[in-house]
């Protein structure tokens, strides 16, 4: 497999670990929002995060949150952001499911979540649009 994240598991790749179980394994950013700035990735290849099952989900956010909660005290952090660019459209540039942790501090010039794009579409069809979601459940 031509994967960069599956050779950076593999020791092929180096990387600077953070953390590793059974499930995951994290390391630092080499191109950093912020200080800190971690990803962290299944050990079994997923190409998008909505292939994965509910069990691959549940162990990767079960170490996300350990792994966040050491950042935490480790960096003496005031905030992160946690989040998945799942697609190229959305700006996934490894094609392996992979979790950033991004530290924040007091007047980093960051933004939240609602940053990332701002379509702005229209409001008065919410009713509509949950239906049509629920629809697919």
């Amino acid at each position: 497999m031509d994967c960069l994240f599956c050779k950076i598991i593999a020791g092929d790749v180096p990387s600077h670990k953070v953390y590793e179980d059974d499930f995951v394994y994290s390391f630092l950013d080499i191109y950093p929002c912020s200080e800190g700035h971690t990803i962290v990735l299944p050990k079994k290849h997923f190409r998008r995060f909505t292939e994965m099952s509910g069990d691959d989900v549940a162990n990767l956010f079960v170490s996300v949150n350990k792994i966040a909660r050491k950042l935490e005290e480790a960096l003496g952090l005031e905030g992160m952001n946690v989040g998945i660019n799942n697609g190229e459209i959305a700006g996934q540039s490894v094609p392996h499911v992979h979790v950033h942790i991004i530290p924040r501090r007091e007047g980093d010039h960051g933004g939240s979540m609602h940053t990332i794009v701002e379509t702005n579409p229209q409001l008065n069809g919410l009713a509509e649009l949950a239906e049509s979601i629920r629809n697919f459940f």
